[in-house]
């Protein structure tokens, strides 16, 4: 349950971008108040600047800061998708980062799931943004603390379900291998979207369906669209809590070069958000957006995509019928 709050406090709303222009004010998520500044918080954005689980090109741990730099693009007050006001709705606010030990992964998961469970105990959701995928673990297992085992759906365009890289069990190519041993999400529930390219082995997909996942490959949107693909996931999730993990490599190279494993052929962004907006309605809980590298990217192409897709979060979770809000 979420803490107690006065349901008649006012939400503390973004700066009105008519006021004061986009590109001035604070630094924070789609500017923000800070959590230390609200009386109550229906939706944290966290950073979780954290990349030593990379298997390729370093400098996701970069990625909050260039994602609430790109999110001053953002004109928050109305999402006719949705028709929702999020930010009036709700109360969110933007949490800071958590101070991630950059040599030791063992450590840094123990302080990241430590502070997302903290956080979940002062509000009612959070939204992360990374820092590379390893980071998903150690947010599942906060949000299994809450909410018990969640339906996962997992935007990618690899599977992060395998055991080891060169022996080490905790990387950004296998987290999701980590929950499913620690039963942290419905093995009836759950999938990957936009899964595409060549494998490590030829039992991959055999491996990764026997954790309990079912995956919607890239080259099905070119079958089913997006309409199709929606339909598949709100079957298989139903009405269970769930949790969104999204890596930006699920789009195209040419919708996000700024990311550390690129894969050519991938989503294109009206097809990611499509597709999240056609989640709403479902009992979503949380969800992080990972791997921005800003150092590889353009004209903050990739670090918009990802600011983008965390407001799409935000509305999804304005209209979760999961979640109860004090300004609500």
């Amino acid at each position: 349950m979420q803490p107690e709050s006065d349901p008649y406090v006012v939400p503390i709303q973004p700066i009105n971008g008519t006021i004061l222009p986009r590109y001035a004010g604070p630094s924070t998520f789609a500017r923000l108040p800070e959590l230390r500044d609200v009386p109550r918080c229906d939706v944290a954005i966290v950073g979780i600047p954290f990349d030593a689980g990379t298997s390729f090109r370093p400098g996701a741990r970069f990625g909050p800061q260039a994602i609430r730099q790109a999110s001053r693009h953002l004109r928050t007050q109305y999402h006719p998708a949705y028709d929702v006001e999020p930010f009036l709705v709700q109360q969110v606010a933007d949490a800071g980062d958590v101070a991630c030990n950059p040599y030791n992964i063992n450590e840094a998961i123990a302080q990241i799931e430590a502070a997302a469970t903290d956080l979940l105990g002062k509000s009612g959701a959070i939204v992360s943004l990374g820092g590379d995928h390893t980071i998903a673990y150690p947010l599942l297992k906060a949000i299994n603390d809450r909410h018990g085992s969640v339906a996962l759906v997992h935007f990618d365009a690899h599977l992060d379900t395998w055991d080891t890289y060169f022996g080490a069990p905790y990387t950004h190519g296998t987290p999701f291998r980590r929950a499913a041993e620690a039963g942290l999400f419905l093995q009836d529930a759950s999938m990957h979207v936009g899964i595409r390219g060549p494998l490590y082995s030829r039992q991959d997909m055999s491996n990764d369906e026997a954790l309990g996942f079912r995956t919607v490959h890239c080259d099905e949107f070119e079958t089913v669209g997006i309409a199709g693909v929606v339909k598949r996931i709100r079957e298989r999730v139903g009405d269970h809590p769930l949790y969104l993990s999204i890596d930006i490599d699920v789009l195209d190279p040419a919708h996000a070069p700024g990311t550390g494993t690129p894969e050519v052929a991938g989503m294109t962004s009206r097809e990611l958000l499509g597709v999240l907006r056609g989640l709403a309605g479902l009992s979503v809980v949380s969800g992080d957006v990972v791997e921005v590298a800003p150092a590889y990217d353009h004209a903050e192409i990739t670090s918009l995509a990802a600011a983008t897709v965390a407001y799409e979060l935000v509305n999804l979770l304005a209209v979760s019928p999961l979640l109860s809000r004090g300004g609500a």
